[in-house]
């Protein structure tokens, strides 16, 4: 299998690093990505607020549309991955202790 961390995959990373609006994430990642990777990605993010929330996987599975197989990858990720989820989870200050950040979103 092919290392995912190479200079390909990191200029993917600076190209994301240079949008600057939501307009712009938008049109960027259409044109990157199908409606239905995007959608699956959305749901993934979903998935990761409501865990961090402590609601329960049969909840996140029924809302989100996810197996439960992906919920427990998100769970895995969130509690024991690279950090990224908890990063932007705390950026974004969504937390279990800020309830109304959940329906806050791209819209």
């Amino acid at each position: 299998m092919v290392n995912w961390n190479n200079k390909k995959t990191e200029d993917l990373m600076k190209a994301i690093l240079a949008l600057k609006t939501v307009g712009e994430a938008k049109r960027f990642f259409r044109d990157l990505l199908t409606e239905q990777e995007i959608i699956e990605f959305a749901k993934r993010w979903q998935a990761a607020q409501m865990l961090k929330k402590k609601i329960p996987y049969s909840i996140v599975e029924k809302e989100t549309g996810l197996s439960s197989t992906t919920v427990a990858r998100v769970s895995k990720w969130l509690n024991k991955g690279m950090g990224g989820y908890r990063l932007i989870l705390k950026r974004l200050n969504i937390s279990h202790h800020n309830p109304s950040a959940l329906g806050k979103g791209l819209s």
